[in-house]
């Protein structure tokens, strides 16, 4: 049986370059142009105007993480998610010194338009982590 080599993560809202530039800040990603255009706007500029702005991507700059797909969609977010990234920077640390690296990474993250949700202190079972939503309000955690 053949296993998967490649994924991408697609997320659902209203303004998917926005979104996908948030993205690019909080990972170290970057835009990437669609396929057979140099920029975004050459791209946009073929599109009926309707169409305009209606998808983004951005990608691993090192080829390791995922692609992320943005695509506009009518609706908008009304339940929480059922898949959220966690952007780990607590990895190996436990106590107060992850802690501390949770805190100021999500102050970073503020400081690009995320708005933190809440921070899970550890206890017996769990290590701390921050539940933070994005610009359009999905929930992801710093952990």
């Amino acid at each position: 049986m053949a296993s998967v080599k490649q994924f991408q993560v697609t997320f659902d809202c209203a303004e998917p370059e926005r979104v996908a530039r948030f993205w690019c800040d909080v990972l170290g990603y970057v835009v990437s142009a669609p396929t057979g255009f140099s920029t975004w706007d050459d791209y946009d500029r073929s599109l009926p105007p309707e169409r305009r702005g209606e998808w983004c991507a951005c990608v691993d700059p090192t080829g390791v993480g995922p692609r992320l797909f943005f695509q506009r969609v009518p609706e908008g977010k009304v339940v929480k998610n059922r898949v959220h990234l966690d952007v780990r920077v607590g990895t190996g640390l436990v106590g107060e010194e992850r802690l501390a690296a949770l805190k100021a990474e999500s102050a970073r993250l503020v400081g690009l338009g995320a708005t933190e949700v809440r921070v899970m202190v550890a206890d017996e079972e769990n290590e701390s982590c921050i539940v933070m939503q994005d610009v359009e309000g999905n929930e992801f955690c710093v952990d």
